[in-house]
């Protein structure tokens, strides 16, 4: 009896470990009685939704490990939608439909008015650190640090708070005290060589101002002259009104020449300069005069004076008694001449601008 019994539940085990149906058992034979008994794929579970459980290996291999191993039932492609079940399919006849009638409700309405909540709907303007940023200040969040600094300033009153909103046609914004250029303006510094004529073109064909920023994007216009022979530094801008005034009489903007004199020279020299020199078209006055080097009898003499008049260094020396060798204007202004070499231009840097502007009231 043991043995009948033993023989039955071995039997009832081993039909359990082939599939458990005949249409398992028909699936099972030519895969080998003696492996390893492992769930198979069409045994697994893959509920979808919270709390859904996985029987099995938590990770396989291809598709196997998805339930569409060979035997196995082959799932859909498309992903399941809520408990177990799939999204309808949509005909491409519906699809036209639904998007016939959104046009037929929108058509009217092409012009969409935004809420009155909408930030900035009804503001006019630039942020005011889009506009710093523009004119050369650093990043936003650069220009951000200066508002929360407290040093800017628009029309004349500090800006304590982000996102204010300014018109750079109209409104006057400061940087410590500085003005900045808000438009599309450009300011250079050229150290103009001897021989070249200070005119944007020369119809001569000699060597102008205009040769150096041909491949500028916008057309530029010099600050006074200076002349042929005369080297040093000369400004570029296309901001008229700056350059307006910063040739104007009325604002007196200072220009610092150094000269090439041969001595020896007087030591009232200086003060009759300052008195003032008698020339054809009336007296010349000197603001400040030095001696910058002696050699010998050479001797380079720094002098800085308001007046824009033609060759008036020139005159002016020759008028005492000293006819000059060689003439460099190493400042116009706060912008001085630096290391910068012959030739070469550069952009005015923000704060130059905005002492550009302090020195004509802008």
């Amino acid at each position: 009896m043991r043995s009948s019994g033993s023989g039955k539940s071995g039997g009832g085990r081993g039909n359990y470990r082939g599939a458990g149906n005949s249409r398992d058992q028909k699936q099972g034979q030519g895969q080998g009685q003696g492996r390893p008994r492992k769930p198979r794929p069409e045994e697994r579970r893959y509920d979808v939704g919270p709390g859904a459980t996985q029987d099995g290996p938590k990770s396989g291999r291809g598709a196997s490990a998805r339930g569409g191993a060979k035997g196995g039932p082959k799932q859909s492609q498309q992903q399941p939608r809520g408990r177990g079940r799939s999204a309808p399919a949509t005909s491409r006849e519906y699809d036209a439909r639904a998007e016939e009638r959104n046009r037929e409700r929108y058509a009217g309405k092409k012009d969409v008015k935004l809420p009155k909540t909408f930030p900035g709907a009804e503001q006019e303007g630039e942020r005011l650190q889009k506009v710093l940023a523009r004119a050369g200040y650093g990043s936003r969040r650069a220009c951000e640090e200066l508002i929360e600094q407290a040093r800017v300033e628009v029309n004349g009153e500090i800006v304590l708070e982000q996102g204010k909103r300014v018109d750079p046609e109209k409104d006057e914004v400061k940087v410590d005290g500085l003005t900045v250029a808000t438009q599309s303006y450009q300011f250079f510094a050229l150290n103009k060589p001897a021989g070249v004529v200070s005119t944007m073109e020369d119809p001569d064909g000699r060597q102008c101002l205009g040769d150096y920023v041909t491949n500028r994007e916008t057309r530029l216009f010099h600050v006074g002259r200076l002349d042929t022979e005369t080297e040093g530094v000369i400004l570029l801008t296309n901001h008229g009104e700056l350059a307006h005034r910063l040739t104007h009489p009325k604002y007196g903007v200072k220009k610092t020449y150094v000269a090439h004199i041969v001595g020896p020279i007087p030591r009232d020299l200086g003060k009759q300069l300052k008195d003032g020199i008698q020339l054809e078209d009336g007296y010349a006055r000197a603001d400040h005069f030095r001696v910058v080097q002696q050699t010998g009898k050479n001797y380079l003499v720094e002098v800085t004076l308001h007046e824009g008049r033609k060759h008036i260094v020139r005159r002016m020396l020759a008028e005492a008694g000293f006819p000059v060798d060689k003439l460099v204007r190493t400042a116009f202004g706060p912008i001085t001449l630096g290391d910068q070499k012959s030739g070469w231009l550069r952009r005015l840097s923000n704060t130059e601008v905005g002492m550009l502007m302090q020195e004509v009231d802008l």
